[in-house]
């Protein structure tokens, strides 16, 4: 069901708050509400091969939410250009995405990313 107020986005933007205060010494993310998904409250992280394509910045959030690291996935996109690391958790009521983007070994033109 899409969410048609705000106030029905309430959950991800009240567990933002307490994210901002709780963690506010972690790395910056890219932060996502959607009225799809109105429940749920996404971080994203990218890089390049010098941070590892944000994928230290997602580790770090994984731990400090408590997501498992079995429950994490990973794809490629773009033709083996883009690596992506992704789960999910709760916190304060909401769905926490978890997502990074990093380049893959066909980056630059096939040039292999040194990891």
């Amino acid at each position: 069901m899409n969410a048609s107020t705000v106030k029905e986005l309430a959950t991800p933007l009240c567990a933002l708050r307490l994210l901002a205060t709780d963690f506010e010494h972690l790395p910056a993310p890219n932060v996502g509400v959607s009225t799809i998904f109105p429940g749920r409250l996404e971080l994203s992280f990218h890089g390049d091969a010098e941070d590892l394509g944000g994928f230290a910045a997602f580790e770090t959030w994984r731990q400090a939410l408590g997501a498992e690291p079995h429950a994490v996935e990973f794809s490629v996109q773009s033709g083996g250009r883009t690596y992506v690391l992704s789960t999910y958790t709760e916190f304060a009521g909401a769905s926490v995405r978890l997502v990074a983007y990093g380049p893959g070994p066909m980056a630059s033109a096939g040039a292999e990313v040194a990891w």
